[in-house]
């Protein structure tokens, strides 16, 4: 690794969107790796450094670049929640396809996380709002199941179910999402269930 990715790695990984350029402008390589096998990018938006990613996206940087973790920069933004990088990235054209170690797209940590405006805007992409995870979970069931039931949790299966989410999809041993609302008495999102199922 030459000086200029290691400066790269460290501006991204701070917010320095300046030394980022400097960095770059130095012939640092976008796709320079960490010893965790994550990119200049990934790092930024792990940490929410929007300029930073915005400097690194501009120099052609992949949104799609996998890491030890089987994380990439775009999946990230669904476990953060940020909607300002979601933006940023974008237009990179992430794979809305790509999957976590989990076996999940984005919207499903973003949902059982209760990231109400990521989960709004993700929904808009036309990413796969019934992708079952190796959990065999969906992003409908992580939001009943891992969520806590309450207020950003019920507006999450509202926003899930008005993008087409089915609320009857079952989880790997036939239980539905209104199975798991009831038992775990999630009232609220019950109902919502039953008025959509």
């Amino acid at each position: 690794m030459t000086d200029a990715d290691s400066d790269l790695l460290a501006a991204a990984a701070s917010g320095d969107a300046p030394g980022v350029q400097r960095a770059l402008d130095a012939g640092a390589r976008t796709e320079a790796r960490d010893d965790a096998g994550r990119t200049p990018l990934l790092l930024a938006a792990a940490a929410d450094h929007v300029e930073a990613a915005r400097a690194l996206v501009a120099a052609g940087a992949d949104p799609d670049a996998l890491d030890d973790q089987h994380d990439t920069p775009w999946l990230v933004t669904g476990v953060t929640g940020s909607v300002a990088m979601l933006e940023v990235l974008l237009p990179a054209d992430p794979d809305l396809t790509e999957v976590n170690r989990f076996g999940g797209v984005s919207v499903i940590p973003a949902s059982e996380r209760g990231h109400v405006d990521y989960v709004r805007r993700v929904v808009s992409t036309g990413i796969d709002v019934d992708h079952v995870n190796r959990l065999g979970w969906t992003a409908l069931l992580e939001a009943v199941i891992l969520g806590d039931g309450g207020e950003r949790h019920q507006e999450i299966v509202r926003i899930l179910l008005d993008a087409g989410a089915d609320p009857d999809l079952a989880d790997g041993d036939g239980v539905t999402p209104l199975q798991h609302a009831e038992r775990l008495g999630h009232t609220e999102i019950a109902r919502t269930l039953r008025e959509r199922g």
